[in-house]
């Protein structure tokens, strides 16, 4: 357990090397990223993976309904502090993606390189607003149904066991609203992941974040883009 921004977060760490840290998604929790974290430390990387606040065995404030990036990327930068030597090789998944690019944006010693897989960098892809207010429609009727319980209908993953950080990771996504320059500033090499199943909005917005990212290049997966980026 390590403090973060207010709340302890519950984190591991295995093998040796390189240190690389995940940052998982909404409604995921740190325990599906096991395949990844065994592939990442096969390849020789010193693998750090923490619950984000809400999940699994980590806190989160009393009444949690919502976050924000800049919340979870305070919460991410204590862990890169506590378990890592030096700038890590950040990977970060979905919402988690979002959390990494505020990392890069306010707290860039920290990090060597950063993967984003499926960013929904949705600030930047006015298109994306009807199937955005398709999901919240869905959401409000699964909420009305089945209350909190109901965002596993939504976002699936472990939002049923996890309703409330779900909820607030949804709140949350919104919250992030970069600058151009910001993201134009960001210096280290950035490999982004655009998984074959991703929705067109989504696919759209990570093809949109890559245009405003200097140093940002494809990659067909976390394990072939950390491998270089890592040493």
């Amino acid at each position: 357990m390590i403090e973060g921004a207010g709340v302890p977060l519950a984190a591991t760490t295995s093998g040796s090397g390189p240190d690389v840290v995940l940052v998982h998604d909404l409604a995921s929790g740190a325990a599906p990223l096991d395949p990844l974290r065994e592939a990442l430390v096969a390849d020789g990387h010193r693998v750090v993976v923490y619950d984000r606040r809400g999940y699994g065995g980590s806190g989160a404030p009393e009444a949690y309904r919502a976050t924000t990036i800049h919340e979870q990327a305070e919460d991410a930068a204590a862990v890169l502090r506590a378990l890592t030597d030096g700038p890590a090789t950040v990977v970060g998944l979905g919402f988690g993606a979002l959390i990494v690019l505020d990392v890069l944006v306010r707290h860039a010693t920290l990090v060597r390189a950063a993967v984003l897989v499926d960013p929904p960098a949705f600030a930047f892809v006015p298109e994306a607003n009807e199937a955005l207010a398709a999901e919240r429609l869905a959401l409000e009727e699964a909420l009305r149904a089945s209350g909190p319980g109901g965002a596993h209908a939504v976002f699936g993953g472990t939002a049923a066991e996890y309703p409330r950080a779900a909820l607030a990771d949804y709140a949350g996504r919104a919250s992030w609203s970069p600058s151009r320059h910001e993201l134009r500033a960001i210096a280290v090499p950035v490999a982004i992941v655009a998984t074959p199943g991703a929705p067109a909005h989504v696919a759209l917005a990570t093809q949109r974040l890559a245009d405003h990212l200097p140093t940002a290049r494809s990659a067909d997966g976390v394990r072939s883009a950390v491998r270089p980026l890592a040493g």
